[in-house]
């Protein structure tokens, strides 16, 4: 259990830190903390957010290709897209348009 806290920990000091308006995906997270395989572990830690001491972002992460796929996890089927809209991201059919454009690299960006 500890193992699992500690990667859920390095986890969230990432995700805390993705700009308004900009997203990240399970893949880019998992390389940064240095476990290149683990994006599923990544998207187990953030359903759990949550139980975290301060707010973590969690809709500001997506797959690789942009799509919606962690929307499930929030308490309405709607809230991760109204979130991202809000944070002027444009989104058609849960997929995020011009990915690329919004793609925050947290590697790239904290190292």
């Amino acid at each position: 259990m500890e193992n699992e806290d500690s990667f859920f920990e390095k986890v969230y000091k990432i995700v805390i830190q993705i700009p308004v308006g900009k997203v990240t995906t399970y893949g880019a997270i998992a390389s940064c903390i240095g476990s290149k395989q683990s994006a599923r572990m990544v998207g187990w830690a953030l359903n759990k957010c949550s139980f975290y001491h301060t707010y973590v972002p969690a809709h500001r992460v997506v797959n690789r290709n942009g799509l919606l796929t962690g929307k499930r996890h929030f308490d309405n089927f709607e809230t991760m897209k109204e979130l991202l809209i809000s944070e002027n991201i444009i989104i058609e059919n849960d997929q995020i348009i011009d990915f690329e454009n919004y793609f925050w690299n947290p590697y790239k960006e904290l190292f």
